[in-house]
């Protein structure tokens, strides 16, 4: 049994007539009485009585009426599916980030979902370091990442520039700079991220290169905690740019650049090379490529991006 053998056999069904089938299939008779009586054999019984023409169909005929009218509903169905996945008009995205490497996408996925809002997206929190493997595992469809990936099969793709920066709650003594240097940061005490990260080896080095202290006298698990404890007078911090933008237009944290910290964080994405993208995934590649850099720069920071 074949759907074409189903759409003959609903045809006849419908025009009560093997040669009015025909003539709307635009088949010979011969040849749709071949398929009722192939699906005939297939069945095991006749699908309708004899004597009757194509008027009377038998309970096997009525029975073969309703599935065969399922399944071609539901071929119709996947054509649509499958076009609607290729038009953006439904499908999954799965895409891997670290903490702070989304305050970089948010922006963006909301401009997705504006254009696309049928797509279900799914960010999963993964630590940079492990986003290559779970991408190359096709566990997910884009990664976002702070380095150049080492895989071969991987493409990356720059998209966003940051710097890290200090901030300090409005009221601390160095609020009203714009810069300082690193030797007036020696009494600082500094709220870090508890995930080691490259970058913030080179922070801790470069304390050491300029024989200054480095006193990290608490550690959390997230930007946001992170904020909130300067915020709470309890340290100063290191953290990318991208992450504080709203808290520094609002006025609860100010920003200050340290002289001798001259560290950019560029974010790539990352997806598999030897295999296409979904047609959601490729349509936020696009989006992204396509965003204006802002203040004449790319833009920015990643994920455990703070000291």
């Amino acid at each position: 049994m074949d759907l074409a053998s189903l759409q003959v056999f609903q045809a006849v069904v419908r025009e009560r007539s093997f040669s009015r089938a025909a003539e709307k299939l635009y088949r010979t008779q011969p040849a749709v009485s071949i398929s009722i009586r192939k699906l005939e054999e297939w069945v095991g019984q006749p699908l309708f009585l004899r004597g009757s023409g194509a008027r009377t169909l038998t309970d096997a005929g009525v029975l073969l009426v309703e599935y065969a009218d399922r399944m071609l509903n539901l071929r119709e169905e996947i054509s649509k599916g499958m076009k609607e996945l290729r038009g953006l008009e439904r499908g999954q995205l799965s895409l891997g980030v670290n903490e702070s490497s989304i305050h970089a996408l948010l922006p963006m996925l909301d401009r997705y979902r504006q254009i696309h809002p049928g797509i279900h997206i799914r960010v999963h929190r993964v630590f940079s370091r492990d986003v290559p493997r779970e991408v190359m595992n096709h566990h997910l469809d884009i990664g976002v990442i702070s380095y150049l990936p080492e895989e071969r099969e991987l493409e990356s793709v720059e998209f966003y520039r940051d710097s890290l920066v200090l901030v300090v709650w409005p009221g601390h003594r160095l609020a009203k700079r714009r810069e300082v240097n690193i030797s007036e940061l020696g009494q600082e005490t500094f709220v870090a991220h508890i995930v080691e990260s490259p970058y913030r080896q080179r922070v801790v080095q470069m304390f050491a290169r300029h024989r200054v202290p480095l006193r990290i006298d608490l550690e959390l698990p997230t930007i946001e905690s992170i904020k909130l404890m300067v915020e709470m007078k309890k340290g100063v911090a290191i953290v990318p740019h991208m992450c504080v933008e709203r808290e520094v237009a609002r006025g609860t944290l100010r920003e200050l650049r340290i002289k001798q910290m001259q560290v950019t964080r560029k974010l790539y994405l990352v997806y598999r090379r030897d295999r296409p993208l979904t047609a959601a995934a490729q349509g936020l590649v696009e989006i992204i490529r396509r965003k204006p850099s802002r203040g004449g720069r790319k833009s920015s920071a990643s994920a455990k991006s703070s000291l």
